[in-house]
């Protein structure tokens, strides 16, 4: 049986380039592709050479975010990101302005979360 592998997951955000400029400064990312998208919307595809983020917007108002997507079926939980270092990438969240949550040191490893602008949690964890 040939083995799935993650290539991208897509979700919808307020401000696609600023979100993908975001996601560039704190993880060392770069914008695969971007440009109009679904609907008359805009996407950046922002991420490694082997995997990467859809961020997408749709024309019109921006969409509400959820309040609790753990409650929500189909709801985005958290986007898990793997870091080197982990005390590196904690001072570029709180240096951008963003608050860490929920520090944890457990196997396989430490880990701590924020959320965005736009609410969406972000799971930042190293196993080094």
């Amino acid at each position: 049986m040939s083995q799935g592998i993650l290539e991208h997951v897509n979700f919808t955000v307020s401000d696609p380039k600023a979100t993908a400029a975001m996601l560039c400064d704190l993880f060392g990312w770069h914008i695969r592709w971007q440009g109009a998208a679904k609907d008359n919307g805009y996407t950046v595809h922002v991420g490694s050479g082997s995997d990467y983020l859809a961020i997408y917007s749709g024309p019109g108002d921006t969409p509400k975010p959820w309040q609790d997507s753990y409650s929500q079926l189909g709801g985005l939980n958290h986007v898990g990101i793997i870091v080197d270092d982990l005390n590196a990438v904690e001072a570029r969240v709180k240096a951008a302005g963003y608050e860490p949550i929920n520090h944890a040191d457990y196997e396989p490893g430490r880990r701590f979360y924020f959320r965005d602008g736009d609410n969406i949690e972000y799971e930042i964890v190293s196993y080094a």
